[in-house]
């Protein structure tokens, strides 16, 4: 029975990196689709996101399920608890890259990004590809050093995102209101992204240690 209860951890652990990889193709076609005014990706994108979203409940199901039979303690119980919450966190980065690849639907056949942005744009969902896989890396292999890394990367991304309100604050700054709307949006968009992507990270650390820290805290 207790190895059938540990097989079944670790299929929730493979399903959890599955989803890494999922929702890291999905923010790289967004982006794709959303700088070349793709069409066809970003419909790809749209639709896809339902096996994000069915793989999550699939974990959920199997989560409660052992939770229900097994009662599981200490590092066990840890495993299947952080498992439903970085199921959520993976969840919402697929309905974030869903919603890059909205916007880029939106405004087809133009690009919603105007040609001063499209660096820092391509430039974010890089480190949102990068970060969502390197948590999908954390979770294989329970690494708290790379979890503190991690955030490391997340900086890169707030300062992109700090970036953006300025140019967008400033005089020069002459576009219309629509793409300003969704150029704020899309910001938004990739900086929560690596936000979820650090929280997966922490996820892993409580995992290990059996406590909540800052990343920066992590020894």
């Amino acid at each position: 029975m207790r190895d059938a209860f540990h097989e079944d951890l670790d299929r929730i652990s493979d399903q959890l990196v599955e989803m890494t990889r999922l929702v890291a193709s999905a923010m790289n076609r967004s982006t794709t689709a959303l700088l070349d005014a793709d069409l066809e990706l970003a419909e790809g994108v749209i639709s896809a996101d339902v096996e994000i979203d069915t793989l999550r409940s699939d974990l959920d199901e199997l989560a409660v399920g052992l939770l229900a039979r097994q009662q599981p303690v200490a590092t066990d119980l840890r495993i299947v608890v952080t498992a439903l919450h970085m199921a959520t966190s993976l969840e919402r980065m697929g309905d974030l890259a869903e919603h890059v690849a909205k916007v880029a639907r939106l405004r087809y056949p133009e690009s919603a990004v105007p040609p001063e942005l499209r660096g820092i744009i391509f430039e974010m969902g890089e480190i949102a590809d990068r970060l969502v896989l390197q948590a999908g890396a954390i979770i294989s292999s329970k690494d708290i050093e790379a979890a503190r890394n991690l955030s490391g990367e997340d900086d890169e991304m707030d300062t992109l995102h700090r970036r953006i309100f300025t140019i967008l604050a400033s005089p020069e700054w002459t576009h219309p209101a629509d793409v300003t709307v969704d150029i704020t949006l899309l910001s938004r968009y990739y900086e929560r992204f690596a936000d979820h992507s650090v929280a997966v990270a922490r996820q892993v650390v409580y995992l290990v240690t059996g406590q909540w820290k800052s990343l920066d805290d992590v020894d």
